[in-house]
């Protein structure tokens, strides 16, 4: 499967990006494993049974192959484009389900939710990517 020249640089940069962070989660200190359990685990509360740091790692190679599926100029933009937006869907989807994240009754982000909130791009990235897909490029 060729992909186009006009969606290389989307792929690259939102590739490396991702892989980057699950890469830096890694080795997450237990610190940091606990502290991206417990917002997850607010938002979906069937992660209190996961231990922080096995959900940190699970977190790590989600990421990892979220940007790897990126990266991989053989697959196709449908597969890549539907790893993204699952991933990105379960970023919002914690978004939303966190109060403090955004202003009371509205979509729009506090100061604290705008690290998540900037993930609707990823989103619109990963239907973009479904729908050139569905094109055949």
């Amino acid at each position: 499967m060729k992909i186009p020249w006009r969606e290389i640089p989307a792929r690259v940069a939102i590739g490396a990006f991702v892989l980057h962070s699950g890469l830096e989660k890694r080795q997450a200190t237990e610190e940091r494993a606990k502290g991206l359990h417990g917002m997850a685990s607010g938002a979906y509360p069937f992660l209190d049974q996961v231990e922080p740091a096995q959900f940190a790692k699970a977190l790590s190679i989600a990421e990892m192959g979220v940007g790897a599926s990126l990266l991989v100029p053989f697959l196709p933009n449908r597969l890549a484009g539907a790893a993204l937006t699952g991933f990105a869907s379960g970023l919002l989807g914690m978004y939303l389900r966190t109060p403090a994240l955004h202003k009371p009754g509205s979509f729009w982000p506090t100061h604290a939710g705008m690290a998540v909130a900037k993930d609707i791009w990823l989103l619109g990235a990963g239907l973009t990517l479904i729908c050139e897909g569905q094109r055949g490029n």
